[in-house]
């Protein structure tokens, strides 16, 4: 049997209860957090107050307007939140070194080998949510397993502050699922034949699986995948941000857009960004994957890799992967990147063509300049304008 003990923090909802930390009078009022105040603007967190007069996440911003006029929309706060994400890192940091975050709020923890040190496991879940709530009055809950999916789940479906899922009972866990909560029925594909196949809970996908040739021809190249999560099975590590070695930015657009000229002038933001961090790395990455997030919720992404690290370079492979990426109509939401694999960066003189030379050249010297006043001080004015700053 496997004894890892693998935790998942879920701060519920953090962006939220930043706010009412930081404005106390909001704790009791419909409040919607979104993307911008422009009417085509959408909700990315809501409380439960905001959810009960009908509102939800990535409803227009106009409709919130019409349908309820007491709820108080505020921007989303990305630095006020990167803030006490960084001060809860910190705190994780003294009960293990191994903290992969998942986005703000979110964390998994390997605590393998920390019970001698610690005591029980689901004792040493409760102090790691009492020391955050003492220290940023910010609320959270622990899943415990031996695997990082199942820990992620029992957040997603067991209320309670500690659940811990003993070693071997991770399939009988999932069984009276809804497969909603594995990963792979993000799928519009394996999500559609679900549906199709009116099937509600999880046993069900553990039971038809068995019939291999007949679960692929069902799921195709999905099969393998939807098999193993279905069952509980994820040997994936936990791994510290350090080690895991991923570069990842994400613009969420003032307001969903199609517009070209202005998609395009957030893929360069995001392509500055990139160079400028890969240089301070001085390596390239292997593996670039470019993630479109679209007003409908439905998401595409392109795959690529970066040779050079100068800004001209990094923005065409952007580009390239975005109109690779971009093939529907609607409006999009977010654009996402993330870095990996990461290699060296050797420069290398070429006698015949030195343009690269120069390219590198003068993002070195933009570079002393974002060095000392930071990435955004130097733009573009489209850039400016795409993310509403002028």
């Amino acid at each position: 049997m496997n004894n890892q003990d693998v935790f998942y923090l879920r701060l519920n909802n953090m962006a939220l209860q930043a706010e009412r930390i930081m404005d106390p009078s909001l704790k009791t009022c419909s409040v919607a957090i979104i993307s911008s105040d422009n009417p085509n603007g959408s909700i990315i967190a809501l409380s439960s107050e905001a959810k009960e007069e009908g509102l939800f996440y990535g409803m227009k911003v106009s409709l919130v307007r019409k349908m309820s006029h007491g709820t108080i929309l505020l921007p989303y706060n990305k630095s006020l939140y990167n803030r006490i994400n960084y001060h809860i890192y910190g705190i994780l940091s003294r009960y293990t070194p191994i903290i992969e975050p998942n986005g703000i709020g979110n964390y998994f923890l390997d605590m393998c080998g920390m019970k001698a040190l610690k005591g029980d496991m689901q004792n040493t879940g409760l102090s790691i949510i009492n020391h955050i709530k003492n220290q940023t009055n910010i609320f959270g809950i622990v899943g415990i397993s031996i695997n990082k999916l199942v820990s992620k789940v029992i957040t997603d479906v067991v209320p309670d502050l500690i659940h811990k899922v003993k070693g071997g009972d991770e399939k009988f866990f999932f069984s009276p699922l809804n497969p909603q909560v594995l990963p792979v029925v993000e799928n519009k594909t394996v999500n559609g034949m679900l549906k199709f196949l009116f099937i509600k809970q999880i046993k069900d996908i553990q039971n038809i699986s068995k019939q291999v040739e007949e679960f692929k021809i069902l799921f195709g190249s999905y099969a393998g995948l939807l098999t193993k999560q279905a069952n509980a099975f994820d040997k994936s590590p936990v791994m510290a941000p350090s080690h895991l070695s991923h570069i990842v930015e994400q613009t969420i657009l003032p307001k969903d857009t199609n517009d070209e000229t202005i998609v395009l002038a957030i893929v360069k933001d995001l392509a500055e960004q990139i160079a400028f961090k890969l240089r301070r790395r001085e390596q390239v990455s292997n593996r670039v994957q470019l993630e479109i997030h679209y007003s409908d919720g439905y998401k595409r992404f392109a795959l690529g890799a970066i040779d050079h690290i100068d800004d001209y370079y990094v923005i065409n492979i952007f580009k390239k992967l975005f109109f690779r990426a971009n093939k529907r109509r609607n409006r999009i939401r977010a654009i996402l990147v993330d870095l990996c694999d990461f290699s060296p960066y050797v420069e290398q003189i070429n006698f015949f063509d030195n343009s690269q030379d120069i390219n590198l050249g003068l993002s070195r010297s933009i570079e002393k300049i974002r060095s000392k006043y930071g990435v955004s001080s130097l733009q573009t004015a489209n850039i400016l304008q795409a993310l509403k700053q002028v």
